[in-house]
């Protein structure tokens, strides 16, 4: 049951193509990631860039994530685990701080900040650093900052829109960038 040709039902849905999705995304990750091994070229930098996690609102303008967005947190630190992260990047707010805080304990990184107002200096030192890094952000600015990279950030983001993945791998003479996604589909 759960095949290509069998009928699902409604209850096993949600599993199966989460599932599905998350053995998708570690094809992709993978082949993102590995693609010089044997050419003897220096190794590509690759950047994962998110959106912060769901927020709570609490009237301020430095919420906290929502238990949604703690478990998303989560997940990115479990779709991460081995990806060989060296560095974490993230905005001085508490929503993208706490976003990457399951990722820092589960790799024993500190979690540098970086100046979202100036998103091509960021970008530039992050390019010039050898290096897997995690870059937490916000929806006005991670496409900016995958643009910066290099990479094609394809539509806004949309306000209540969390689960985007980017990955933008520099190589020596050339950018790749993919879009995935991760956890709770977005339906807007």
């Amino acid at each position: 049951m759960g095949g290509w040709g069998d009928t699902i039902l409604p209850d096993q849905t949600s599993e199966i193509f989460t599932m599905r999705r998350l053995s998708f995304l570690w094809f992709i990750v993978l082949l993102v990631i590995t693609p010089l091994g044997v050419t003897g070229q220096e190794e590509p930098i690759v950047i994962y860039l998110v959106r912060h996690s769901e927020r709570a609102e609490d009237g301020t303008n430095d919420p906290p994530i929502s238990d949604a967005g703690w478990a998303r947190s989560r997940l990115l630190s479990e779709i991460l685990q081995d990806a060989g992260l060296t560095h974490i990047h993230s905005t001085d707010y508490k929503r993208t701080l706490s976003t990457g805080e399951p990722t820092a304990e589960a790799t024993g990184l500190t979690i540098d900040l970086y100046d979202a107002r100036d998103l091509a200096a960021a970008a530039a030192l992050i390019a010039a650093t050898p290096g897997r890094h995690l870059v937490l952000g916000h929806s006005n600015t991670t496409p900016g900052f995958v643009e910066a990279l290099g990479g094609e950030a394809g539509t806004p983001i949309a306000e209540m829109e969390y689960d985007r993945l980017y990955i933008v791998t520099l190589f020596q003479d050339s950018v790749s960038s993919v879009l995935l996604r991760f956890g709770e589909k977005f339906s807007g």
